[in-house]
């Protein structure tokens, strides 16, 4: 281009070869040549990745059509045997699926012991349901999820005790969603004061703590909670239900519940937050001296289950004490006379 340009001006082959450093032939070669000069093509170098990329393509198609994040297979293929950075597993997996647009949305932070925010991560209806639990300290972002089959007043009551034992603490409110479990009514004796499920208003009594809901399609007011449910769903879930697909398996409560206890402690809980930018567990160790004490109590039933309340029906041999058993049954008689 500069040798066309300077030609062009009228600078003769010896004044461009003299300013430009190379030959007069290379300036006349240029100059016949009509075509635009490219540089040859680069064999593409061996990275260290390359053993790696068919298990992330296998990764990739078996969790379709979610994703699993780049640190995820991270440490999968790094429990393989690569040495390599996340940089460039991130690259790889950038030229599979376009860069997810960051959430612009700034969260209201609360102080040490002052809020717990819960809701329900719904992943099947039907016959086979299953559900998660999440609850999340609003200060050190320190989470507890349960697995279960039903979203009920009871499994509720039962997922809080859970969470406050996990927590070795109650928070000083609870935030929810408008589900029925928590709220009958909404501003049913005024603006702003609800009517609450009558369970949960015992709960909330017997625990000292004060439930709060969210204004309708307000879902980010929960915020920290939402998005640790986008991250257990795509972090947790999804590679894990891909790694049960490729067998026929499916995902029952209990693999989950304890799967999810080895991925909080050793992942989700001691990750650097992209908030905080500091570990859940660490802030988590400052905010649990501001919760309030818990003290397990009895969850209370309505009914015991059948085999709890049957009687046995076999009958045990006699056992010879002070007296004969005819002397015990009369006076059995007597008194029911």
């Amino acid at each position: 281009m500069e040798i066309r340009i300077l030609h062009k001006q009228g600078h003769s082959i010896r004044a461009i070869a003299r300013q430009l450093g190379m030959s007069r032939n290379t300036v006349r070669q240029y100059l016949r040549d009509a075509t635009e000069p490219r540089y040859s093509e680069r064999p593409e170098r061996a990275s260290k990745l390359d053993p790696f990329k068919p298990y992330l393509d296998q990764r990739i198609a078996a969790a379709h059509p979610d994703w699993i994040p780049a640190p995820v297979l991270f440490r999968e293929i790094g429990e393989l045997g690569y040495i390599g950075s996340l940089r460039l597993v991130r690259y790889y997996l950038q030229r599979q699926r376009p860069a997810v647009r960051p959430d612009p949305v700034v969260r209201f932070e609360t102080s040490p012991g002052e809020q717990m925010q819960v809701d329900w991560m719904v992943l099947r209806r039907g016959k086979d349901p299953l559900s998660a639990f999440v609850a999340t300290l609003g200060y050190s972002r320190y989470t507890y999820v349960e697995f279960v089959t039903n979203e009920q007043f009871a499994t509720l009551r039962q997922c809080h005790h859970n969470a406050f034992c996990y927590f070795q603490g109650v928070p000083r409110e609870v935030l929810y969603d408008n589900m029925k479990t928590v709220i009958d009514r909404r501003n049913a004796y005024g603006e702003g004061i609800h009517r609450f499920h009558p369970g949960l208003w015992d709960l909330a009594k017997e625990n000292g703590f004060t439930p709060r809901v969210c204004r309708p399609y307000r879902a980010k007011t929960k915020g920290k909670v939402e998005r640790f449910i986008r991250y257990l769903r795509h972090s947790f879930y999804v590679p894990l239900v891909a790694q049960l697909r490729p067998a026929g398996l499916v995902l029952d409560v209990q693999t989950a519940n304890l799967e999810v206890q080895k991925w909080l402690r050793d992942v989700a809980n001691v990750r650097e937050h992209q908030t905080t930018l500091q570990q859940p567990l660490l802030r988590w160790e400052q905010e649990r001296d501001a919760l309030q004490p818990y003290q397990e109590r009895p969850v209370r039933t309505t009914a015991l289950p059948v085999e709890l309340i049957r009687l046995p029906t076999h009958t045990f041999a006699p056992i010879n004490l002070q007296h004969a058993l005819s002397v015990y049954e009369a006076m059995l008689v007597e008194d029911c006379a």
